[in-house]
């Protein structure tokens, strides 16, 4: 009979939990830092609501979820003044602990509960970091001039030629 009562214990916890819940939660911390420091950052959602304002470096702490079954999404406005404004943008994509609920037999947390808490979803990227660009760099035509941007950033065709360069 105790055999009987510890399996079940078990097999009821199995079900009713949720991994991506039990080992992410919810809410993910994320760091905010730019070049140079002391620069303001708004933080908005899909609704353009603001989340967080504020200056960097900071820590902010964000819903991975916005909904059932509806990933958060962010948009990060670095600005400071005698700089330009540089927008970053923070996705969420299906976190892995989510897919232990196949493995582990959780039905209710593949179905329900991380869904519902947003925890089935990682927040990307999880060090956010901009080098703002100065406003007279911008209006200087035809000098050099050296711009640093995050691999994400770079557009397609010139990441394409850059790969190109490095097999040669």
């Amino acid at each position: 009979m105790k055999k009987i009562l510890t399996a079940s214990v078990i097999a009821a916890s199995m079900t009713f939990t949720g991994c991506a819940s039990i080992f992410s939660g919810s809410t993910q911390t994320l760091t905010f830092k730019s070049v140079p420091e002391s620069a303001n950052i708004t933080i908005t959602n899909k609704s353009d609501e603001k989340i967080h304002t504020g200056s960097t470096p900071a820590t902010v702490t964000l819903k991975r979820g916005n909904g059932f079954f509806k990933p958060a999404g962010y948009e990060v406005a670095f600005s400071k003044e005698g700089f330009q404004t540089k927008k970053i943008q923070v996705t969420a994509s299906v976190n892995g602990w989510y897919i232990g609920n196949i493995i582990f037999g959780g039905l209710l947390g593949l179905l329900i509960i991380d869904p519902a808490t947003g925890a089935m979803y990682t927040l990307s990227p999880k060090d956010v970091n901009a080098v703002l660009e100065t406003q007279q760099s911008a209006k200087v035509k035809g000098q050099q001039s050296l711009t640093v941007m995050l691999v994400q950033d770079i557009p397609t065709d010139v990441m394409d030629r850059a790969k190109y360069l490095t097999t040669l």
